[in-house]
């Protein structure tokens, strides 16, 4: 049971995208992974006047130590401690088991993402369609992936092989799952671009988005120029309309703190005060600037009460 009413700002991520792509802008899904930094993120929305996405995947539960419950528990916290007023989606991220999604709309989650990719066509469609007639029953969006999006970090999947989304494939899995959006594979990876640079196939993004109505998503949103970005949401017919950020925060918070290694969730718990808040306001400063320059969500929050 989600914990949102007739006056909360959360919403689910099909009602934000619904707003996002007719006014040619993405809405960034962004991983705080230290439920520390969930506020930061938060404020970054609020300050910028810019819809947002809080998310956080499987995996990244589990290396951060971090319970869906408790990640949720902290995420209504701090809505209502910051009373936060723009429109923001609880996500869950890259989830292979139904067991974790089911945690995760008990936990207040509005959206959840299966993640079938590397099954073949059939057995993700059928997974996939699974997990939309349990969560729609409970009112919670749902995203899909089809194609395999290559990875650098191994934080969020399991493999760094690629395979770009076919369009036509992309229609059927959309008619026969019922999802609300659809990740797709069109040159873009997890983690830092390091020897690999970034590329997005807007060809490829037209021809699914002529294919099928559904909400598209870009997962590697960390490293891709800006200019690149605005050009996928600016596509005829309407383009990208959710972006992932979760390796930028990362790097911000222990640039910060002036760390190289990752902590736990406990260990991000445990600085002090003085640390804490220097690591918030240097990940809130990047959220803000991702929203301004990245995908000209800041000041969107008042489309949707048009």
């Amino acid at each position: 049971m989600t914990r949102t009413s007739t006056n909360s700002p959360v919403i689910t991520l099909k009602q934000a995208l619904e707003v996002a792509e007719p006014h040619h802008f993405a809405i960034g899904s962004f991983s705080p992974r230290y439920t520390p930094m969930i506020a930061a993120v938060l404020q970054a929305g609020q300050g910028a006047n810019s819809p947002l996405i809080v998310q956080i995947s499987h995996k990244e539960l589990i290396r951060y130590g971090i319970t869906a419950a408790e990640f949720g528990e902290e995420f209504y916290r701090q809505v209502e401690e910051l009373k936060i007023t723009v429109p923001v989606v609880l996500h869950l991220d890259h989830t292979k088991e139904l067991e974790t999604i089911k945690e995760a709309i008990a936990a207040g989650f509005t959206s959840v993402m299966i993640d079938a990719s590397e099954k073949p066509f059939d057995e993700n469609a059928a997974i996939s369609k699974e997990v939309v007639v349990y969560a729609h029953a409970k009112g919670v969006s749902v995203e899909a992936e089809l194609g395999m999006i290559g990875t650098t970090d191994f934080v969020e999947t399991d493999k760094d092989e690629e395979l770009y989304t076919d369009p036509v494939e992309a229609a059927e899995f959309v008619a026969i799952t019922g999802i609300d959006a659809l990740a797709v594979s069109c040159g873009t990876a997890h983690g830092v671009y390091v020897v690999k640079q970034p590329k997005i196939d807007y060809d490829r993004l037209m021809k699914i988005r002529k294919l099928t109505p559904v909400h598209l998503v870009l997962h590697g949103g960390s490293g891709v120029p800006p200019e690149m970005m605005r050009n996928a949401y600016h596509l005829p017919g309407g383009g990208v309309s959710k972006v992932n950020i979760a390796t930028d925060l990362e790097l911000s918070l222990l640039k910060a703190l002036g760390r190289e290694e990752r902590m736990t969730n406990e260990e991000c718990k445990n600085l002090s005060p003085e640390m804490l808040q220097i690591g918030r306001d240097a990940v809130t400063q990047t959220v803000m600037e991702k929203m301004n320059e990245f995908l000209s969500s800041a000041g969107k929050a008042d489309v949707f009460n048009k």
